[in-house]
This record gives structure tokens, C-alpha cells and sequence, in this order.
């Protein structure tokens, strides 16, 4: 990786992963860097729970309707949590975290993506929220904004296409 903007270039959603563990110092550089995330007036209003035990990702894999599914095949997930009480913008803290977490897991080889958990729900319309903070004993007032799997990527993914970009979202001096 030669520059941020590489790097930024170069991060795709990883939805497939190998079957390789990942090394117990690269997951503590994970939660090194999201520890060091900005955050509002510093006040840190995150939490993280790692997660490798496979029974327990075959789990979370269940929390909503679609598009958690694959982390039963990730060998890894950190489930990113806000704290309500602490902070007001707990919501926004949390998902600076959580993308702390995936350009770092890109700058060390692995692949991620980022499962969203807040204002989710079930087939049947239980908040996402609720199974997960059940499931990995998460107290009250904490919720649950993401969870990130990661792992060992399993496929190649082109880099994003700068042809692609929506430059008529970008309005200079006014809207």
C-alpha cells in the first residue's frame, strides 16, 4: 500500500473468507486502531466484543432478515457497541470505529465488511439489536451498531472504479 488513497481505493466488501485463523497480534492491531478512533469530546462511547468461536458466529449470523449470513463463514467478527448514556452522538462514534476497523483490516491484508445491526430486524420484527446483545450478554444502555466481519480474503474483488464516482453529489459553497 503506497497511500491512503490507495488504500481507500483498494477496500472492498470482503463477504467470503478462507478458513485461515487470524493471529492473535493482528487482531490486537485491529483493536489497537479502532481504540485510537475519533471520537466526540473524547469521550470514547464504544465498546468491542471479538468474537472467534464459531458456534457463536453461526449465531450472530442469524440476527436479521438478510445480509448477515456470511459471517457464519468469517473466522472473526468485532461487534461494535455504543454506549447511549455516554455520549449523544454514540451512533456516530461508533460507525467512525467501525470504519476505523475496516481500512485498517485492509492495510493488513485481510478482508471485511461491515454487517449493520442498528435499526435492523428479523424476519419476524425483532430488532437485530436485541438478538445480539442477548446472545454476547451486552447490558442495557448499550447497543449494538455494527457488527465487522473479517478474515482472510476468499476472492478477489477489482478495485473500486473511479468512473464510477457520483461527482454531482459534491456541491461547492451551496447546495
Amino acid at each position: 500500500m503506497e497511500s491512503f488513497s490507495d488504500l481507500v481505493r483498494l477496500r472492498r466488501s470482503m463477504r467470503k473468507f478462507t478458513d485461515e485463523e487470524i493471529p492473535a497480534d493482528v487482531v490486537a492491531q485491529l483493536l489497537k486502531s479502532a481504540l485510537m478512533a475519533p471520537s466526540s469530546k473524547g469521550k470514547h462511547a464504544w465498546h468491542f466484543v471479538v468474537v472467534d468461536d464459531k458456534a457463536m458466529l453461526e449465531k450472530l449470523a442469524l440476527c436479521k432478515a438478510q445480509g448477515a449470513d456470511f459471517l457464519a463463514g468469517a473466522p472473526l467478527a468485532i461487534v461494535v457497541v455504543g454506549d447511549s448514556e455516554e455520549s449523544d452522538v454514540w451512533i456516530e462514534d461508533a460507525s467512525v470505529a467501525s470504519t476505523v476497523l475496516l481500512y485498517q483490516a485492509e492495510d493488513l491484508g485481510l478482508g471485511a465488511c461491515w454487517i449493520q445491526v442498528r435499526e435492523r430486524y428479523t424476519e419476524e420484527g425483532e430488532p437485530a439489536d436485541n438478538i445480539v446483545r442477548y446472545l454476547l450478554g451486552i447490558p442495557e444502555p448499550m447497543r449494538v451498531v455494527s457488527i465487522i466481519a473479517v478474515g482472510y480474503k476468499g476472492m478477489e474483488r477489482k478495485p473500486f472504479n473511479e468512473d464510477r464516482l457520483l461527482w454531482d453529489k459534491v456541491h461547492v459553497d451551496k447546495f
